[in-house]
């Protein structure tokens, strides 16, 4: 077996543990399959974050989407995180979802994320990423630039 086709496996064995866990029809499906981040330190510390309750949102380029033609988030969208590995891990629900310019985003919006101490840090960080996913995807970091910031819960911890 390939280790693309055991990932899959793997992910559907994880989905069905939480359908059974969490009473849900056998025909729910998830939107997404992810890790957070372009490196796996950073990928699998956040990771933590989200497993121990400390982060509870994620900050995304609407231009990412729109070039990749996949949709939005939308509240009630259930989602499966990995770590760096492809390993599944949780499995998150989306419970609000905003679009606000980059230079909008107040320390009250970025700490839900909770990586970061400051508004400072967040926008550093935040910079690099999305330059750095942009020069991957074709499309240029701007301080106005669209972010779709998405507020989630672990509703399965794995």
């Amino acid at each position: 077996m390939e280790k693309g086709e055991q990932s899959l496996e793997q992910i559907g064995r994880f989905w069905r543990k939480f359908l059974i866990n969490s009473n849900r029809s056998e025909t729910t499906q998830y939107i997404d399959v992810f890790h957070f981040e372009l490196t796996e330190k950073l990928a699998n510390e956040l990771l933590q974050l989200v497993l121990i309750g400390q982060k509870k949102a994620t900050a995304s380029s609407l231009l990412a989407y729109e070039i990749q033609g996949t949709r939005v988030p939308e509240v009630g969208d259930l989602s499966i995180v990995t770590d760096w590995d492809g390993n599944p891990r949780c499995v998150i629900e989306t419970t609000a979802v905003s679009i606000i310019p980059f230079s909008d985003v107040t320390y009250d919006i970025c700490n839900r994320e909770g990586e970061d101490d400051t508004l400072e840090s967040w926008q550093e960080g935040h910079r690099r990423f999305y330059t750095n996913e942009g020069r991957m995807l074709g499309y240029e970091f701007s301080e106005d630039m669209p972010v779709v910031f998405e507020d989630f819960k672990v509703v399965y911890p794995g």
